[in-house]
């Protein structure tokens, strides 16, 4: 069905939420409409976030809000769920709009799979009603849902909409772009110049991608690397636990603006335990590309002054590749817990593969390789 059906349906003025590739016609028309506008639109941290910020819109306004999400989010949003919105708490009425990755018999990547199973059974779970759109969905079938999720929107309950892929159309097109001038995949490059041997730990989404086929470019064994392919916002802290425990061996955590905005609180944790031979390089493009594109606030913030506030003894920020060869090599010799904040341009290759190896050949060859 058309997205702007579906938002006329809905009939509300207030949406927040973290982006998804599901909903990419949903996330372009609400740029398209609002931009990022605290009246009407705010790209949340993470889903729980999303749900916070839509129970105060809703106890300042009265007025049902809407969260958008991809279902792995649905991890994300149990807590404020069940102990801020549910009917035996708050009575808080949310409506949820949530992509769903990994549908059964549909073919999606390894990380999407048991999630997509349970995608609908969780939110029934949250006593969440919930109605499937599928491309085939028709606007008298929502009007009519619509009309009965409002009388348990009334009750203070949650309704949820679930989006199966390509069932929301005529998107309007929305350009994300930024200033900076490096390419992701040579950054990721430079650092595998760099790196070497030594074990990398990379974020969710084309970072791992590129890193990958890094390695075939280069010839070299896929052992010396960790996709975090899903778990988006963990892979440092996964970083820092592999650190940690292998203190003779250098770390490199290849991060994102997005992740490390999603459960920034690692950076603290981080912080607070000074691993000397962990070096975090975040790259930062100010939005989140991977799922399309839509805005971060990360080129708002100064991550370089965060992350010493957290206690990183080292941090700072480039721009140009001279730079950050740079830093990387310092980094390497330093000794010290580094993190470098490398700013590039929004964009991948359109050819750009994906990993060949199934996700627990990638875990046993990195245990075997950081064992050795």
């Amino acid at each position: 069905m058309k997205v702007q059906d579906l938002i006329r349906i809905i009939g509300a003025d207030f949406y927040t939420g973290v982006p998804d590739s599901q909903l990419k016609a949903l996330c372009n028309y609400l740029m398209d409409a609002y931009g990022v506008d605290p009246k009407h639109h705010i790209i949340a941290a993470n889903e729980g976030n999303a749900v916070a910020l839509a129970a105060g819109y809703y106890l300042a306004n009265g007025k049902v809000p809407v969260v958008y999400m991809q279902n792995s989010g649905e991890g994300n949003v149990i807590n404020p769920v069940a102990s801020l919105l549910n009917e035996h708490v708050y009575a808080i009425p949310v409506i949820f709009i949530v992509g769903w990755r990994g549908e059964p018999n549909v073919h999606d990547e390894p990380q999407h799979v048991y999630q997509g199973q349970v995608t609908v059974k969780l939110l029934e779970d949250m006593d969440i009603a919930t109605h499937v759109i599928g491309s085939e969905t028709d606007e008298d079938e929502v009007e009519k849902t619509m009309d009965g999720f409002r009388k348990i929107l009334d009750d203070g309950k949650s309704v949820a909409f679930v989006i199966r892929k390509g069932a929301l159309s005529d998107a309007p097109s929305v350009e994300y772009k930024n200033e900076n001038k490096m390419i992701r995949e040579m950054i990721i490059q430079h650092i595998v110049n760099v790196s070497r041997e030594d074990p990398i730990i990379s974020t969710t989404g084309k970072a791992s991608r590129e890193l990958f086929e890094t390695r075939v470019s280069n010839g070299q064994s896929h052992d010396h690397d960790f996709l975090t392919v899903g778990s988006m916002g963990h892979s440092s802290s996964i970083a820092l636990g592999v650190a940690l425990n292998k203190p003779e061996k250098r770390v490199w955590c290849i991060d994102g603006d997005g992740a490390v905005l999603m459960h920034m609180g690692s950076l603290a944790v981080i912080g607070a335990n000074r691993p000397k031979n962990l070096i975090h390089i975040v790259i930062n493009n100010f939005s989140h590309e991977t799922v399309g594109g839509m805005p971060t606030v990360a080129g708002s913030i100064d991550l370089v002054a965060i992350a010493k506030a957290c206690g990183y003894p080292y941090a700072v920020c480039v721009d140009d590749y001279d730079d950050l060869d740079k830093e990387l090599e310092a980094a390497k010799k330093r000794n010290e817990l580094s993190l470098i904040e490398a700013r590039c341009s929004v964009g991948a290759r359109k050819d750009l593969g994906r990993p060949t190896m199934t996700p627990l050949e990638i875990k046993e060859g990195f245990m075997n390789s950081v064992s050795q």
